[in-house]
């Protein structure tokens, strides 16, 4: 990756426009690609996206307007090459569900990341059967569904303790010829006891 800054914190109230910009499912795969794989042309984003260069390049512009993406280093004069500015992209959950519209794009980006996921497991799977990735890869890989009992401040400390681990892991396997690109997806959604099945109870007791 070759970013200029680690990270971006949004404010909805002031980049609305940026975070709108975001939604795009195109969008977010151009900016993935460069984060994960560095500068790139538009071409070749286009080959490896299945888009067309007009799309990817139209897209790109779209991504450099609000300082997602900037021009890298050209190899030659003949086409522009492209590098993300920040290697990740964060916001306050509670500014966006204070913003107007804010809760609507903060589904919108979710469900882009869940559609992340898929598309990653697919790949992941596809890499294993291939023989891409190697058997010892096997055993670690997977996806976990804990359901722990929490409250906001400990859940709030579990994703620093993971952000803070998942970082201090990367520095230690950075020189490592055997570490591999991983996708980490997580998720932390409370749930509030089920309605439902309140209303049964109490519609029984009615009954009685």
């Amino acid at each position: 990756m070759d970013s200029e800054d680690s990270g971006r914190v949004l404010d909805p109230a002031q980049d609305g426009a940026a975070l709108k910009a975001l939604t795009h499912p195109l969008r977010l795969t151009l900016l993935g690609l460069l984060r994960q794989h560095g500068p790139a042309t538009a071409s070749e984003l286009a080959v490896r996206t299945g888009e067309s260069s007009a799309s990817t390049s139209y897209h790109l512009r779209v991504l450099a307007k609000y300082a997602f993406v900037a021009e890298a280093d050209h190899r030659d004069s003949r086409e522009r090459r492209w590098k993300s500015v920040h290697g990740v992209t964060s916001w306050s959950n509670e500014a966006m569900h204070a913003s107007p519209g804010g809760s609507v794009i903060l589904s919108v980006l979710r469900r882009r990341q869940v559609e992340h996921l898929q598309q990653s497991l697919d790949r992941h799977e596809a890499d294993l059967d291939s023989g891409r990735l190697g058997e010892e890869w096997q055993e670690p890989s997977g996806l976990g569904d804990l359901m722990p009992r929490l409250t906001p401040e400990s859940l709030a400390e579990l994703w620093e303790v993971f952000r803070a681990k998942a970082a201090e892991l990367a520095a230690r396997d950075a020189e490592d010829p055997r570490a591999e690109q991983v996708v980490l997806f997580t998720a932390g959604l409370p749930l509030a006891p089920d309605p439902v099945a309140g209303t049964d109870t109490a519609a029984a007791g009615g009954a009685s």
